[in-house]
């Protein structure tokens, strides 16, 4: 009797799976829930015309459960260098997106490598011409996109895999990069670089009244790296 060969089944991508909240996602990014929630749901407008429907940019990884991937927030801290600059109607965003997706083909297109590497001057080109900004409002764009795009860590091919939200201010190029979200450690949670430590963990302690340095002494870390683990969750808290 032959044995039957068990099927190959395709290993699970845990920068896809459905992971986050609309209220996580702004937490974690400290960016309004209402604001994401129009990125990836869309939402009804006025006009001239009547009541209209401006669709989603970011497509959700799980529809019906309003939940987002690792991936989606990728894709959404990078709008955020778009949106925050100019504060562009979300319409005109989404055809920007549309034509980079149209030029690059991707699930992603925000969160692709060909976005960062061969698409961004091309994006940046086609929204200017969609919203009028002069060439030397481009290049301030450009640099606003860059820095964000700074806190993507990639594998071999071009796949983001851990992103460092700001802690404090978003537009700086100097702000620390001490807390990682990585879909595979702590369960995608902000934690410690280097520790695995969730953040939410450290900000307990410093609730509950231990110290900056008396934290920073029991993990082996610095003080400000503690300090930003602190910053992450009290800025969760506020969101």
């Amino acid at each position: 009797m032959s044995r039957r060969t068990p099927a190959i089944t395709r290993k699970l991508d845990v920068r896809e799976v459905p992971s986050y909240g609309f209220a996580e996602a702004a937490q974690y990014l400290r960016i309004p829930r209402t604001t994401i929630r129009d990125w990836v749901t869309g939402r009804y407008f006025e006009d001239a015309g009547g009541r209209r429907f401006s669709k989603p940019i970011i497509a959700l990884a799980d529809p019906a459960a309003r939940s987002l991937s690792f991936m989606n927030l990728v894709e959404i801290h990078v709008l955020d260098a778009i949106r925050r600059e100019y504060n562009i109607p979300l319409e005109k965003v989404r055809k920007a997106v549309a034509y980079l997706s149209r030029q690059f083909p991707s699930k992603h297109p925000l969160a692709d490598r060909e976005f960062e590497t061969d698409g961004l001057d091309l994006f940046i080109q086609k929204f200017g011409q969609l919203i009028n900004i002069s060439q030397a409002g481009q290049l301030a764009m450009k640099d606003v996109l860059q820095t964000h795009l700074q806190r993507i860590d990639r594998d071999l091919s071009g796949t983001p895999v851990r992103l460092y939200p700001f802690t404090r201010k978003r537009e700086s190029r100097e702000d620390p990069r001490a807390v990682v979200i990585d879909p595979q450690v702590s369960f995608g949670r902000p934690a410690l670089v280097g520790t695995g430590i969730p953040t939410a963990v450290i900000a307990e302690r410093y609730k509950a009244g231990e110290s900056m340095d008396a934290l920073a002494d029991d993990y082996g870390r610095q003080r400000f790296e503690i300090e930003e683990a602190i910053r992450c969750e009290l800025a969760l808290e506020a969101a």
